[in-house]
């Protein structure tokens, strides 16, 4: 029997294209799921969610409420149901500076998205599958081109992988730091380039294949 596992996430997890790409969206298997598909082979199906802009629990009022993680998790988890593991990589969009919060305070919201997974009845047998909390890599210190949207992001974004680690332990779950094994593109300061998404995926199937 074949397992299944989802990937939850926002522009780094759609492959969004930090160098000349059609549609400035890297290839499936260029990708970080698709790198991680690869890795885990042929017994698993690898399905990815990606949204540009995503958020955990927040609309966003300038690009619209679908960015909010948390409006369409349930949705999303029920149409794939059953899911054996659970990837949530969130949370560089929380640290705009429109949102204006604390490294807790996105923790908090990840914690919002852990609970609704742990609580949806989605994993085999109606029970709840493994969760891998992913704490993004922090942005760097220049972020061209966006630099008053992210005003203020850096020094907090160093902050989540600490508020992630506690939250996932708190809640019993998994979690990777990103930043540990990746870094975040020069191109822009917040996105991936494709050797990131190579390491970020091989890092991911790792802690997939401990259990």
């Amino acid at each position: 029997m074949s397992k299944t596992v989802l990937c939850y996430g926002d522009s780094n997890t759609w492959g969004a294209a930090t160098v000349p790409r059609p549609d400035d969206r890297y290839a499936p298997d260029e990708r970080w799921p698709g790198v991680l598909r690869a890795a885990l082979g042929s017994g698993w199906l690898v399905i990815e969610e990606g949204l540009n802009g995503r958020t955990t629990v927040n609309d966003d009022p300038v690009e619209g409420a679908e960015k909010n993680g948390s409006t369409y998790l349930g949705t999303c988890l029920q149409s794939h149901k059953p899911l054996d593991v659970v990837v949530i990589m969130l949370g560089t969009n929380d640290l705009k500076a429109r949102f204006n919060k604390s490294p807790w305070e996105i923790a908090q919201g990840m914690g919002v998205l852990v609970d609704m997974v742990k609580t949806a009845g989605i994993g085999r047998g109606g029970g709840v599958p493994r969760i891998l909390v992913v704490s993004p890599a922090p942005t760097l210190d220049e972020i061209p081109n966006h630099a008053e949207m992210f005003e203020g992001a850096q020094p907090k974004s160093k902050l989540l992988a600490g508020a992630y680690k506690t939250l996932a332990e708190e809640r019993g779950v998994k979690f990777l730091d990103a930043g540990s094994v990746i870094r975040s593109s020069a191109f822009d300061g917040f996105h991936l380039d494709p050797d990131a998404h190579a390491a970020l995926g091989k890092a991911i199937a790792a802690e997939i294949e401990k259990a």
